[in-house]
């Protein structure tokens, strides 16, 4: 799976979803994507290579993003076992259980 193929998905889940009011940055290896919800709806955008300010910072590997697709690991889990990094307002971080 590409970091398009995984924007892709994301822009699908985030439509249905009630603008988030803050931004959402996921750090994949070396691929970055935005969720923007501080519009009347949330976009997904590609910012790899961008410096990007963000609410809310989620780091983790893209096979970790997988695995938790896959409901192979649970989030609360990744994020204690250091598989996922979070910064900033941990309630956006929250919502990630809805956007698997």
């Amino acid at each position: 799976m590409t970091i398009e193929d995984i924007r892709d998905e994301m822009s699908q889940k985030t439509c249905t979803l009630e603008p988030l009011g803050k931004t959402l940055v996921f750090h994949f290896d070396d691929e970055s994507m935005l969720i923007d919800g501080t519009g009347e709806k949330n976009v997904v955008s590609l910012v790899s290579g961008e410096s990007v300010e963000a609410d809310c910072s989620v780091r983790m590997s893209t096979e970790t993003f997988l695995k938790l697709r896959r409901r192979e690991i649970k989030p609360f889990m990744a994020i204690a076992s250091g598989k996922i990094k979070v910064e900033g307002d941990l309630s956006i971080a929250a919502m990630l259980k809805r956007l698997l």
